[in-house]
């Protein structure tokens, strides 16, 4: 199974670099007040995909920085109570 999945890998790694090799052609970002930035066009789709991938994780941060206070919270909550004993049953015969 390991060597599926690295095999798996190495093909998505050479397809993502014949990718790059053939987009190096120089695309130019016009920003505004007339700035222009040049880069190679795999450049400037990596920046973009980061930022992307940097504005996910960010949007999630809060959502997952709540959850774990409330379930700290609960916790708490459940170490306070004490547990409820059960009244012994007589054997079953």
């Amino acid at each position: 199974m390991t060597a599926l999945t690295w095999a798996i890998r190495l093909i998505i790694f050479s397809f993502l670099v014949v990718f790059a090799v053939q987009n190096t052609d120089p695309v130019n970002l016009h920003f505004l007040l007339g700035q222009i930035w040049q880069a190679p066009l795999v450049i400037v789709l990596l920046a973009f995909f980061s930022g992307g991938a940097v504005l996910g994780v960010l949007s999630v941060v809060g959502v997952i920085y709540r959850q774990r206070r409330e379930i700290a919270r609960l916790k708490r909550a459940t170490d306070k109570v004490q547990p409820v004993t059960l009244p012994e049953q007589p054997p079953a015969a």
